[in-house]
């Protein structure tokens, strides 16, 4: 599993409307699929995970509006900017999420371990049988917020 990343974006936002500090490229524009953190004051309120470039990933959550259960993201009404860091999983066999879903809830696991609280927005989550490779994965990204996952004496 070859990850690459991360880019970092500034967003500006308003609960209606995002703006971009510069044009997404590379990782966030491209298919393959993509890990994403929105962070506000170097701490991940959110993380995702999505095959669609960034913007049109990003449009999705801002216009949602509960067609089909789903709301949106609910920190476009929280604060006026964040960061958003892509990671993408390059070698992704058939562009299938399976895995990069796993290190999405690894990533999401470990905000919760070191912090004591869930991803201050995180709604929804999938569970899959990680490996050491999924967790050696989601503790570098999680490193670039700063954050050390304990050590855990083995039973």
């Amino acid at each position: 599993m070859k990850i690459v990343g991360p880019e970092r974006y500034d967003l500006s936002y308003t609960p209606e409307s995002f703006s971009v500090s510069e044009r997404f490229s590379g990782i966030a524009k491209s298919s393959i699929p993509k890990l994403y953190i929105a962070s506000i004051d170097g701490r991940p309120i959110y993380v995702g995970i999505t095959k669609q470039g960034m913007q049109k990933r990003l449009a999705y959550g801002w216009k949602a509006a509960g067609r089909s259960g789903y709301y949106g993201y609910a920190w476009r009404r929280q604060g006026v900017a964040a960061v958003l860091d892509v990671w993408g999983h390059v070698d992704a066999v058939d562009r299938n999420v399976r895995e990069i879903e796993t290190v999405e809830a690894e990533v999401v696991y470990l905000v919760r371990l070191i912090t004591g609280e869930w991803p201050g927005f995180q709604t929804e989550i999938h569970f899959y049988p990680s490996t050491n490779k999924h967790r050696r994965i989601a503790e570098t990204i999680i490193g670039h917020y700063g954050l050390k996952p304990p050590q855990i004496s083995p039973v």
